[in-house]
């Protein structure tokens, strides 16, 4: 669809999989999904994971609320079918949806969350709207979502900030995933938009002086760029980003936002 990037049946289906699932394993999200899920607040009943990638939330929901029904949704075929294929036998319902048109009834959902989506997305009101569309009145939506322009980059030699910013912008074109890279601080805007209300927001600061942690969040590998075509490009950047790591002045930092509101 042109509305959303989706890379089903393509060479870079397996490297967003191993993406997401290193990004799972990261204490970094972890903090982060914590943060998301004290302020979303449910307690059980039917819940909504919209863009549920390899499906791993969805199960530690349906562990943490055994009571809950949970359903996860992607637009992905690829990621269903990697999600069910790691269903451990929770009460978990895996399904093919649109974001923008989800297959559900208006108010069917106690609760719905949706984590690091609306940054793929040409149209994240429209998205907004249809997930505060198929919660009941008074249940709780939950965005999770990445200011991708608050990153920042140290180290020596200086110019790694400059550098890695030029070619991360440039790596953003060619694989055409995020298209919207502020989407984090729009959080709220959004949420209030959509008409729902006791609307909280959050930041998260990210800090990372060690690559290997960081890497989950942010695939600074030689990989990214080779995906793309951009291996010779990108090699005296990431020399500089070795030296850094060696050095010991390598620093990177990101803001993720979480956001959410009552119907």
């Amino acid at each position: 669809m042109d509305t959303i990037s989706d890379f089903s049946g393509t060479a870079q289906t397996a490297m967003l999989r191993d993406y997401l699932s290193a990004a799972a394993g990261s204490s970094a999200i972890q903090r982060v999904r914590a943060t998301g899920l004290a302020m979303w607040a449910v307690g059980g009943g039917r819940l909504l994971d919209v863009g549920c990638g390899n499906g791993e939330v969805a199960r530690e929901l349906s562990a943490l609320l055994p009571d809950a029904e949970v359903t996860a949704v992607d637009h992905s075929a690829d990621a269903i079918a990697t999600a069910a294929g790691l269903h451990d036998g929770s009460r978990v319902t895996y399904e093919v949806g649109d974001v923008y048109d989800l297959p559900y009834p208006d108010g069917h959902f106690d609760g719905v969350r949706s984590e690091r989506v609306l940054q793929h997305l040409a149209d994240p009101d429209r998205a907004v709207a249809g997930m505060a569309r198929v919660l009941r009145p008074g249940g709780r939506l939950c965005l999770i979502d990445t200011d991708w322009q608050s990153l920042q980059l140290d180290g020596s030699p200086e110019r790694l900030h400059d550098g890695g910013m030029e070619l991360f912008a440039e790596w953003q074109g060619k694989f055409r995933s995020v298209v919207s890279p502020p989407s984090g601080r729009t959080l709220r805007r959004r949420l209030v938009e959509a008409g729902l209300t006791d609307v909280r927001t959050e930041p998260v600061t990210l800090v990372f002086t060690d690559l290997d942690e960081a890497r989950p969040v942010m695939p600074f590998g030689p990989e990214m760029f080779e995906s793309v075509g951009m291996a010779d490009r990108a090699a005296g950047w990431l020399a500089d980003l070795d030296r850094a790591v060696a050095d010991g002045t390598f620093l990177v930092t990101l803001t993720m936002w979480v956001a959410a509101g009552t119907r």
